[in-house]
């Protein structure tokens, strides 16, 4: 019972929970400017993950920083600070791009599925890695291009400018897993996540100030919208995702329950906001999520060779 909470239910609520972080997106890009909300939703977060941080050191038990001299401590904050920025810097980019492209027209449903492109170009990016990418990658990336087309691209092939703010979003999303793929091993992933969210909170507030009109009574009308984005698909998500990838054993179930996101995006989009789409882009769905399914399966296993 415990491995099937681990590796069913927390990874589905997760996507369930991302997934419907799209409706409260969409809702908010008319209210308030993109870069207020992102400002509102990663203060919200940062404290959720604040609050977080101790009650998750005692349910997983961990204590390795117990036996760090004072200088190792040090030495550890300043690397979890700089890991934080470097992570928040890429989050910060790829979440304000994702609201800009929402707020200038793109569907909940159309933007949850494009997001989820950075699934198929994380194992591409790792070419320049030195790492392998496998055959089901390749077939994958040829299917997205196709689900790509089909969702963005109009009959005079051209593309929206929602839809290319929104494709931006799932490369710097690329870039922000592979920062955290590169300081996750070193540090705890909530503490990690909890610095992350305040340097994207930081970054989020100046361009706020530099570019947009902040009005409380805006922030104060979408607040559920930002309290939701804040504490359920930032704070609590994240946490279940941690758990699942920890404790499940099955990491690449894990990655396809949490793909779903973009499924459940599509489909709370229909139902809260009741968005259509064409049949092309229907069709754009259905291969962006054969895309992703096929990104995230593990490679084949080579027999060995036997000497008779």
């Amino acid at each position: 019972m415990r491995r099937f909470i681990y590796q069913i239910i927390f990874p589905l609520t997760t996507a369930l929970l991302w997934g419907c972080s799209f409706v409260s997106q969409a809702n908010s890009a008319d209210l308030i400017e993109a870069f207020t909300f992102n400002a509102s939703r990663c203060v919200v977060a940062f404290f959720v993950l604040l609050l977080l941080i101790p009650l998750l050191r005692r349910v997983t038990g961990q204590t390795e920083q117990a036996a760090l001299s004072p200088a190792e401590k040090k030495r550890h904050f300043l690397g979890l600070v700089w890991g934080g920025f470097c992570c928040g810097t890429a989050l910060a980019l790829a979440c304000n791009l994702q609201q800009l492209g929402m707020v200038a027209g793109a569907s909940a449903g159309k933007t949850s599925f494009i997001t989820t492109l950075y699934v198929v170009l994380v194992p591409i990016c790792g070419l320049f890695l030195k790492k392998k990418v496998p055959l089901t990658v390749w077939i994958g990336v040829m299917i997205a291009v196709a689900g790509l087309y089909c969702l963005c691209i109009k009959e005079d092939f051209s593309i929206v400018f929602s839809d290319f703010l929104v494709l931006l979003c799932a490369f710097a999303y690329t870039l922000q897993i592979l920062v955290i793929d590169h300081f996750a091993p070193h540090y705890d992933g909530v503490a990690l996540s909890c610095v992350q969210f305040f340097f994207t909170a930081v970054w989020s507030t100046v361009c706020m100030f530099l570019f947009e009109d902040p009005q409380w009574s805006g922030i104060m009308a979408c607040m559920g919208e930002i309290l939701y984005v804040g504490i359920f698909s930032s704070g609590v998500a994240y946490t279940l995702q941690i758990l699942a990838q920890k404790e499940s054993g099955n990491p690449t179930m894990v990655s396809l329950l949490l793909s779903l996101e973009s499924v459940f995006g599509v489909i709370a989009g229909a139902i809260f906001l009741q968005e259509r789409m064409s049949g092309k882009e229907y069709l754009g769905c259905v291969l962006m999520l054969i895309a992703v399914v096929l990104a995230q399966l593990p490679a084949p296993k080579r027999k060995a060779a036997t000497i008779e």
